[in-house]
C-alpha cells in the first residue's frame, strides 16, 4: 500500500438497473477514490450487492465517502472496512483448492481447510464437524453442542443446505461423503450468495480429497 493511502472495501446495495454502477463509481471518484476492483456478491429482486475495492487517501474521511455514495438516488452503503490488502476471491479460491489437494493426511487436510476458509472469507471463526465432534477449528468457536444444533437446523432447510441462503453471520457447507459440515462465522459482515456458493465448491473439493487420502 502506498504511503498516505488506505485499502477500503465498500459494500453497496444498489438498484440493478443500467447506469447505477457508473453513478456510484463517479461518486467514489469525486473524493479521489481509486476503484481497483468490483465484486458482485448477490443479485436478485431488482437489487445488486456489490463490493468495491477502493484505494483512498488517508486524508479522506470514511464518512465523507459514504455520504458521497448515498448522494446517488437508490444506493445504500451496507458496510465499509479498512483492510491491509485486497482479497482476490477467484484467485484465492484456486490457491485454496490447490493447497487442499496438496494435503498429505486427512488430519492435515482438516487443519488446512479451516485455516484457509477463515482467511479467504475473512471469517471470525471456522470449524469442521462430524456429528457433535469438532475435527478442527480456528478462532473462538462456540460449544460443540451449539455447533451441532446449527448444523441440524441448516440441514432442515434445502436452501440453507445447498448454500443458497442462510443467517447473515453464518455459512455452512457439507462434506457429504464423510457426513461432515464446515461452519464459518462472521459478525457484522453478512455472507452473500456468491460467497456461499464458493464455500460449497471448496467443501466439495475437500470432501473428494479426503476420500482420496483415505484410499
Amino acid at each position: 500500500m502506498s504511503s498516505g493511502t488506505v485499502h477500503v472495501l465498500v459494500r453497496v446495495w444498489l438498484p440493478d438497473r443500467p447506469g447505477a454502477l457508473g453513478l456510484v463509481a463517479s461518486r467514489i471518484g469525486a473524493v479521489e477514490g481509486d476503484i481497483v476492483g468490483i465484486d458482485v456478491l448477490e443479485r436478485g429482486a431488482g437489487v445488486a450487492v456489490d463490493e468495491f475495492a477502493v484505494v483512498l487517501k488517508e486524508s479522506v474521511a470514511i464518512d465523507l465517502l459514504v455520504r458521497e455514495i448515498e448522494e446517488v438516488d437508490g444506493p445504500s452503503v451496507e458496510e465499509v472496512r479498512t483492510i491491509g490488502h485486497f482479497p482476490d476471491p477467484r484467485l484465492d479460491a484456486l490457491q485454496s483448492a490447490s493447497t487442499l489437494c496438496a494435503a498429505a493426511t486427512p488430519a492435515e487436510l482438516h487443519e488446512t481447510l479451516v485455516e484457509k476458509m477463515r482467511t479467504d472469507f475473512l471469517a471470525d471463526w471456522t470449524a469442521l464437524m462430524v456429528g457433535s465432534d469438532v475435527l478442527a477449528s480456528v478462532g473462538k468457536v462456540a460449544d460443540p453442542s451449539m455447533l451441532a444444533a446449527l448444523v441440524s437446523g441448516a440441514s432442515a432447510s434445502p436452501r440453507v443446505a445447498d448454500g443458497t441462503t442462510g443467517p447473515d453471520d453464518l455459512a455452512i457447507a457439507s462434506l457429504p461423503s464423510h457426513r461432515a459440515s464446515l461452519l464459518l462465522g462472521r459478525d457484522g459482515h453478512p455472507f452473500r450468495r456468491r460467497e456461499r456458493a464458493q464455500l460449497v465448491a471448496l467443501a466439495g473439493i475437500a470432501d473428494r480429497t479426503w476420500s482420496l487420502l483415505e484410499e
